[in-house]
């Protein structure tokens, strides 16, 4: 009886045996979390973080005015998800949008830059669509219909911003809307901290599309772009393809905001403890790397003593696949550079991290002008 039903239990045991691995928790793709509680989210904030340091700008908007350029390329590669790197204000928030990562960080020496991104965090978080950001961001009155214009280009939205008269009671109500979003997240912010949100806000306001790229000391450029020209900027395709240039793109970077993976720290990209700990969080959530953009922060490592090397050390340690990429701005390349665009000051170049990580070992980037020209992905 036994021998007879030994093919019976076999077959109960391998039923039972699928049956408790289709119940079991699989190990997923990636272990990024879904979201960060807003007191995890400053816990992070605050835990890889470094000191303050100085950059002679306000940086308040890019002066890349090709910065668009390089979501061709990116798109040609297929670099997706992972976890973004990036430096500066909100030309990441279209990177992010054409990468759409599980996660982002945004490491700038400047603390100006997290309180800044603290405002942008503030302005997605009350916005349900693209115009109502707009005018929320630059103090004006958003249409009646808001969820009418989704599917408005965003130069319809940026008319509509630059024909609405400025009101001081709008403009009143969105400062005390922002700055009320602001003080309800846990972290440590000084008096000075907010003065400076609200002096940021305060700019956007007075601006308006109009606001430029400043630098301290030194008179702006005729070539910087305006914040109406890097909304509606295009791809090497020729496309509008930054975040705010369709709705879809807008509420991806929105919803990683309202998620709390959107995640601003101050970090030296030559330090040895942000971009380290960046790096420590993607290999405990197995995730990699997809896009490091960092704009051109190595023209200067490379002039401090031993700035560059550090900063590679940490690209290194970085999890990442075949097609983790750099993306990287040069102002002094000039219009021979094979990937310079006529019309455009800034050349954009785009690196697979391998490819970065070879060269350097190799030793074939002992120079900036070695960096910017060798090894690149055509475009």
């Amino acid at each position: 009886m036994a021998s007879a039903n030994r093919p019976l239990l076999r077959a109960n045991t391998a039923i039972l045996a699928a049956a408790l691995l289709a119940c079991a928790p699989q190990r997923a793709t990636t272990q990024a979390p879904a979201a960060l509680t807003d007191s995890a989210f400053a816990a992070l904030v605050t835990r890889l973080s470094e000191p303050s340091g100085y950059f002679d700008t306000d940086n308040l908007i890019s002066n890349e005015d090709s910065y668009l350029h390089p979501v061709t390329t990116l798109r040609n590669i297929g670099t997706t998800g992972g976890v973004y790197v990036g430096v500066g204000p909100d030309q990441n928030f279209s990177y992010i949008a054409a990468v759409r990562p599980h996660a982002a960080f945004i490491v700038d020496v400047r603390r100006d830059n997290l309180l800044e991104h603290l405002l942008f965090k503030a302005t997605f978080a009350l916005s349900r669509n693209r115009v109502e950001y707009l005018a929320l961001l630059f103090g004006r009155a958003a249409p009646g219909d808001t969820a009418g214009w989704a599917a408005k280009p965003i130069d319809s939205l940026l008319f509509y911003i630059d024909a609405a008269k400025r009101d001081s009671a709008a403009e009143a109500l969105a400062r005390e809307r922002v700055m009320a979003e602001v003080r309800r997240l846990p972290l440590e912010l000084s008096s000075a901290d907010f003065e400076t949100i609200a002096r940021f806000h305060n700019t956007f306001i007075a601006a308006g599309p109009a606001l430029r790229f400043n630098t301290f000391g030194r008179a702006p450029q005729p070539y910087y772009p305006d914040y109406r020209q890097l909304a509606s900027g295009l791809d090497r395709d020729g496309r509008q393809a930054g975040f705010l240039a369709t709705e879809s793109a807008f509420q991806f970077v929105k919803d990683l905001e309202a998620r709390n993976l959107v995640i601003p720290v101050v970090g030296n990209f030559a330090g040895t403890h942000a971009l380290a700990g960046v790096a420590q969080w993607m290999e405990a959530n197995g995730e990699t790397l997809s896009a490091l953009y960092t704009s051109n922060v190595e023209q200067y490592l490379f002039r401090g003593e031993g700035g560059f090397a550090e900063f590679a050390k940490s690209v290194e340690r970085f999890p990442r696949n075949a097609k983790s990429a750099i993306i990287r701005s040069c102002f002094t390349c000039g219009g021979g550079h094979p990937h310079a665009v006529a019309g455009y000051h800034a050349v954009m170049t785009v690196q697979l991290v391998d490819r970065f990580v070879e060269l350097r070992q190799s030793g074939q980037l002992g120079r900036y002008y070695d960096l910017v020209t060798t090894g690149l992905v055509t475009p």
